[in-house]
């Protein structure tokens, strides 16, 4: 059995985490199968975006203890890579949060770039602290990154759990979509970044990631001069004021007849 499957439509890549029994826990074995899946679509010219989800009823119920206990031995940060695979992929990644999202599968969750949650199903739970561990693979400056130090500490220390609107309201969700439109609205927020030129959206996106780098206007001015150069070269902008100035032209000529 896969225990990650994949499906296209257009320029959007679907990527599902498939042990419904387990409710998805992280495994190497998912793991590996994610890095491969990100690898390939990564490769895909045709492909401009991810929307992430998972089989069943769960979204991720975190790492699978006896994974993550044998990871401590081969060395910690293996039970990461998946998550952080999408959290560095240049592609634009949604996560459509179907049920619950604990630990790990909150990692994965704040590894995408913009999250939907189902109003009804979905649920966004830390949890490391109350199984006795410290949260790892980036959680607490991940978390931190997308809401408020308020809702960090309730939900890492206090064990707050938030439902679908309640991440919405934090900004951890972008938005709560009814249950049975979730992957539809995924699937329609990923494509429209996909049409995007890849090159142009991977630049965007990393300008995007590295602001909180910025400090005063001069240097966000700066921090965007070049890549906007770079785009003004490329043929999205190129063919678009080329056919604009035909349109002009002809339409002058027009006038003048």
């Amino acid at each position: 059995m896969s225990h990650v499957t994949v499906e296209t439509e257009g320029r959007v890549a679907r990527v599902t985490l498939n042990d419904p029994d387990k409710r998805n826990a992280i495994t190497q074995a998912i793991n590996d199968e994610l890095v491969a899946a990100l690898d390939e679509l990564e490769s895909d010219p045709g492909i401009g975006a991810l929307v992430m989800t998972g089989a069943g009823r769960a979204f991720c119920a975190g790492a699978d203890l006896s994974d993550l206990l044998a990871a401590r031995e081969t060395g910690i940060t293996g039970i990461y890579e998946g998550f952080l695979r999408v959290a560095h992929s240049p592609l634009a990644t949604v996560a459509a949060v179907n049920g619950a999202a604990v630990g790990a599968g909150m990692n994965l969750v704040l590894a995408c770039d913009l999250v939907l949650a189902g109003r009804r199903q979905a649920r966004f739970d830390s949890r490391f602290l109350r199984i006795g561990l410290h949260p790892g693979g980036g959680h607490t400056w991940r978390l931190r990154h997308v809401t408020d130090r308020s809702t960090t500490m309730a939900m890492v220390l206090f064990g707050e759990v938030l439902s679908a609107e309640q991440a919405q309201h934090a900004g951890l969700a972008y938005r709560a979509v009814d249950d049975g439109e979730l992957l539809e609205s995924a699937h329609e927020l990923a494509a429209r970044a996909a049409a995007t030129p890849r090159e142009l959206l991977a630049r965007t996106k990393a300008t995007i990631l590295s602001l909180d780098e910025i400090q005063d206007s001069a240097t966000a001015v700066e921090h965007e001069l070049h890549p906007q150069l770079w785009s003004m070269d490329q043929p999205a902008f190129t063919d678009l004021v080329q056919n604009l100035q035909s349109r002009i032209a002809s339409a002058g000529e027009h006038a003048a007849g």
